[in-house]
């Protein structure tokens, strides 16, 4: 099932611009603040337990001040209250657990039921407390109502009666504050989009127990709506106007700057690539506005240019090359075919000529692919994680390699040196040079082992008549050779040098007057 989603997304997904999906984010984390307080109703939650706090608060001081002129009331309830250290009682608000998710909200509050006639005590205290109450409301627009003892109707309704059977009068009659949320029956909406408030057409409803003595004498009950959510942003539009202005300016800064530190270096560089691989440009300096990232792959974009250039330049030269090569044995074979179909009649011995010359260039020719193919795998090899002796390699292709006349010593040979290389690899690149030497006519030839901390060292000296300065720079070119009359392809150290490279090692010759090639091998850990 989330297969199928996600390859419908990626059917249906739009191409969007990095600057588009930048202040997209952007913007959509800005806007979270105000979903949250539309749709999980957080401010709203905020602004109802705000208005229980106040009607605690109002609820907290009015219940004292009744009970200080209540007068000596006949036994009632016993309050089930708390004791402070100096054994005063006090009655102590609930913590408020209303959620406009959760909490329920109960209906109008009724019309006040039939019920006993107020407890004289209570009218007494309603006589005093009017003047209290009055102003407080007129202050708060709090609805506050005192009941007596059973729950009647004392004081603050026009309406004669008891709100015994509310559950919050209820509890508070036993002694305990209680909040509830009920609907309020008058409510209009006024603006246009108040359906998505909760809070609007609800009333908080606080009941709270008069407690004299540890006698429960009376209830105040306390009721007010709650700052509705968009009541308040219209209240509030100027500063919210300002807020969003400020937001979606701080908005455009930071896209101009992250447009700056990555979108713009980005298209620069990708046009700056397509120009590259057209052939017409190179890759620019990184801006300086650009992100340390992005300035670090223009770096790497460089390099990579400046490889494929290289790797462009070189195989250019290889096929001129490579034509060069095959040019004069084709040439050769070619001319000696078509004097064969011209002089049918040609004497024998010619003819063996001929022939004889048509084979040997077709076996160079044989030769060149096979070293081509050779040094195309050692270009395409890849780095292997074998672990050769070296001292054992070299003592075993030296044994192979000693003729009469050609005289081999190793110096080193105890070194105990563990190379991330092949043992063929060493082998061919070692046999290579060995043949050079005794092609280039010398007597003797010393090949010393020296081991680092980090590589291995083997250098390959001879007493040979050594290579001309000016041929030292283009040796290890393909086809780049002194005894092409002899059969030389010029391959073979061109191949060694690849081999030794995949291997992230290296071939080369020192500026020294005696002929001495180094291979440098990272050794094994």
């Amino acid at each position: 099932m989330i297969g199928r989603v996600k390859d419908w997304a990626k059917r249906h997904w739009p191409r969007l611009r990095l600057r588009t999906i930048l202040f997209a984010t952007l913007f959509l984390v800005a806007a979270l603040p105000g979903f949250g307080a539309v749709f999980l109703r957080v401010y709203e939650n905020t602004l109802v337990r705000q208005t229980e706090a106040e009607l605690i608060a109002q609820g907290a001081a009015l219940s004292a001040t009744a009970a200080a002129l209540w007068p000596a009331a006949p036994p009632g309830r016993v309050a089930h209250h708390e004791v402070t250290v100096d054994d005063n009682p006090y009655v102590q608000a609930p913590a408020s657990g209303i959620d406009l998710s959760t909490t329920p909200i109960r209906a109008e509050r009724p019309p006040v039921a039939a019920g006993p006639r107020s407890s004289p005590d209570a009218v007494v205290a309603a006589t005093l407390l009017s003047p209290i109450l009055d102003a407080t409301r007129s202050t708060t627009l709090a609805s506050i109502i005192l009941l007596d003892r059973n729950g009647s109707i004392v004081a603050g309704s026009s309406a004669v009666g008891s709100y015994a059977a509310l559950p919050e009068v209820a509890a508070a009659l036993a002694g305990r504050a209680t909040t509830v949320l009920r609907r309020n029956g008058a409510y209009r909406a006024t603006y246009r989009f108040e359906w998505l408030s909760r809070a609007a057409a609800i009333r908080v409803h606080y009941a709270l127990p008069i407690i004299v003595g540890d006698r429960v004498v009376g209830v105040l009950l306390l009721s007010r709506s709650a700052r509705a959510l968009f009541r308040g942003l219209y209240e509030d539009r100027g500063k919210i106007a300002l807020g969003i202005a400020a937001i979606f300016g701080m908005l455009v800064v930071l896209s101009g700057i992250i447009s700056r530190g990555v979108t713009r270096p980005i298209e620069q560089l990708g046009a700056a690539t397509r120009a590259v691989a057209s052939g017409r440009g190179r890759v620019p300096d990184p801006p300086p506005t650009a992100a340390i990232e992005i300035q670090g792959l223009y770096a790497d974009f460089a390099v990579m240019a400046a490889a494929i250039e290289r790797r462009s330049r070189y195989l250019r030269d290889f096929a001129h090359a490579v034509s060069h090569e095959f040019k004069t044995p084709l040439a050769g074979i070619r001319g000696a075919v078509e004097l064969l179909q011209d002089h049918p009649d040609m004497a024998p011995e010619d003819r063996r000529r001929f022939l004889a010359n048509a084979d040997a260039d077709a076996r160079r020719l044989a030769l060149l692919v096979t070293r081509l193919l050779d040094l195309a795998r050692a270009d395409m090899a890849e780095p292997g994680e074998e672990r050769t002796d070296a001292a054992q390699v070299v003592t075993r292709v030296v044994e192979a390699s000693r003729t009469a006349g050609f005289f081999i010593e190793i110096v080193g040979s105890d070194v105990l040196a563990f190379v991330t290389a092949p043992a063929t690899t060493l082998e061919v690149v070692l046999g290579t040079l060995l043949e050079n030497s005794r092609q280039a006519g010398a007597k003797s030839v010393k090949i010393q082992l020296l081991a680092t901390d980090t590589q291995l060292e083997i250098r390959v000296n001879d007493d040979g008549p050594g290579v001309p300065p000016a041929d030292r720079k283009r040796l290890f070119e393909p086809f780049f050779t002194t005894k092409r009359d002899s059969g030389g392809t010029g391959l073979g150290l061109a191949i060694s040098r690849s081999l030794i490279e995949v291997q992230k090692g290296s071939l080369s010759i020192l500026g020294s007057e005696l002929t001495t090639f180094v291979i440098c091998l990272p050794l094994a850990h």
